[in-house]
């Protein structure tokens, strides 16, 4: 019989409501997990254990007076540190911010909470959210898995680390350029980056600049697409003062089978690493299996969409309007990355537009057409793997990056719903494809994953390689 913390939000959330074990059983289950594996990986920077249990006796108490204490039902969470979680810091990996408590949940997280849901720790990431790894001065790095020696990708990458090793069965995180799905597919998560304006934001509570607004979103990452479904049903629906919020039904129109996808196999043209080309063919034949029909096409006005998304986040997305210079705040390494990264950024915008925004609505309305008559993409989300620590801090491999995410940043810059889905494994690394829908149809996409994960064998729950050195972010 399968140890509590192997199970799925899903099946801890049955087996809590009908009596066959208790909330507290299940947190302190997950709570001495964490005791035994946070120590190698550093996926969660805080650990909310008193909270956890207070939280559990109250669901306890509920079912035993015949209360309804909700669809999740004492399951337990992790939450990224920048989410809002009523008394602990929103830190965003960032030393200043050490001591910035949060007086409300999040909405978000204050709907999940009222479905039952137990936040059990808060989880690491580079510091701004602006790294394509999990690294920070102020908690250190989160290391892979898998294997100790590549990224667990970023920026939710203490959300993915700390699912796939059963710390908990669902991270509550974020995606602005790919920050769910590339830990996904560096972890060998399953991770929901839902449509614009699906998930309230903070509600005008915080200064958020609008890039941020506008790119950004919050969704689930977790081992099953059912804890995917199941989260996302409960994080939806509470605008929480999110004048952007648009409550529609989960579900949408039925779409006649068989449903037609889109293999976008070379995005723009750029080479695809062979275990990503095999994840995609994979993934292919598996959604062919299922009943769907899958036709090789490219993706309308892909680099462009690059270029514009860049664009927009160089002219409306700068932290230094928010927060203080990055130099004053950020540690070293982040300096570097940064200093290596901000020219190639520049060069990825391309040729200026005369307005972006304006651009970018072309763009969406070639996307709605195409999606018109493909209800559904399936493409990499990165075009490589999980790379070797250090590789992003060097100017000459990071050059070619943005251009391997442009199936990520489309995504976010059209505001579109995507599902990434792990696949299996390659030389001792998952990998994971994405399938991207159009807006508020988070519903096919969860559909078409679930299709893919049933017909292969489970990655996870792991046990992290044990590493004896001490945890560092690049070598």
């Amino acid at each position: 019989m399968p140890e509590l913390w192997m199970l799925s939000a899903t099946q801890l959330a049955h087996r809590i409501r009908t009596g066959e074990v208790s909330s507290r059983e299940v947190v302190q289950a997950h709570l001495r997990r964490i005791d035994e594996v946070n120590p190698v990986v550093n996926a969660l920077t805080v650990v909310l254990d008193k909270q956890a249990l207070a939280a559990a006796d109250a669901v306890d108490r509920a079912l035993r007076c015949g209360d309804e204490p909700g669809p999740l039902c004492g399951v337990p969470i992790t939450v990224k540190e920048n989410v809002d979680v009523a008394g602990s810091a929103t830190t965003q990996g960032i030393a200043a911010l050490r001591d910035a408590v949060a007086i409300q949940d999040a909405p978000h997280i204050a709907e999940l909470r009222a479905a039952g849901a137990i936040p059990i720790g808060r989880t690491n990431m580079p510091e701004f959210g602006m790294r394509w790894h999990t690294a920070n001065g102020l908690r250190g790095a989160t290391r892979n898995p898998w294997s100790v020696a590549h990224t667990p990708g970023g920026s939710s990458g203490g959300d993915a680390a700390a699912v796939i090793t059963g710390m908990a069965p669902l991270g509550l995180g974020n995606d602005g350029a790919g920050s769910l799905r590339w830990p996904a597919q560096c972890c060998g998560a399953a991770a929901l980056k839902p449509s614009l304006g699906r998930v309230a934001q903070s509600g005008g509570r915080q200064p958020t600049p609008f890039a941020f607004q506008l790119l950004g979103v919050h969704g689930p990452i977790a081992r099953r697409v059912e804890d995917l479904r199941l989260a996302f049903t409960h994080m939806r629906a509470y605008d929480g003062g999110d004048p952007w919020h648009a409550p529609l039904p989960l579900d949408g129109p039925l779409v006649s089978p068989p449903i037609r996808v889109s293999m976008v196999a070379t995005p723009g043209g750029i080479n695809v690493h062979p275990a990503v080309r095999y994840a995609l063919r994979r993934a292919a034949d598996l959604l062919t299996d299922a009943g769907y029909v899958v036709e090789e096409h490219d993706a309308p006005a892909l680099e462009r969409a690059g270029e514009i998304y860049t664009q927009i986040m160089s002219s409306y997305g700068r932290v230094h309007r928010v927060q203080p210079p990055v130099d004053t705040v950020a540690s070293d390494e982040f300096a570097r990355f940064w200093q290596a990264y901000e020219p190639i950024w520049t060069r990825a915008g391309g040729e200026p537009a005369f307005d972006p925004m304006m651009e970018r609505a072309a763009i969406a309305r070639a996307w709605n057409d195409w999606l018109s008559r493909t209800p559904l993409v399936l493409a990499p989300i990165r075009t490589q793997p999980a790379f070797r620590l250090g590789r992003d801090l060097d100017p000459a491999w990071l050059s070619d990056f943005p251009a391997t995410m442009r199936m990520a940043v489309a995504v976010n810059l059209l505001g579109l719903p995507a599902v990434a889905i792990p696949t299996g494994k390659t030389d001792g690394l998952p990998h994971a494809v994405q399938v991207i829908g159009p807006r508020f149809r988070e519903d096919l996409c969860l559909d078409a994953a679930a299709a893919i994960e049933a017909r292969i064998p489970p990655l996870s729950p792991i046990d992290p390689h044990p590493d004896p050195a001490p945890i560092s972010s690049a070598t």
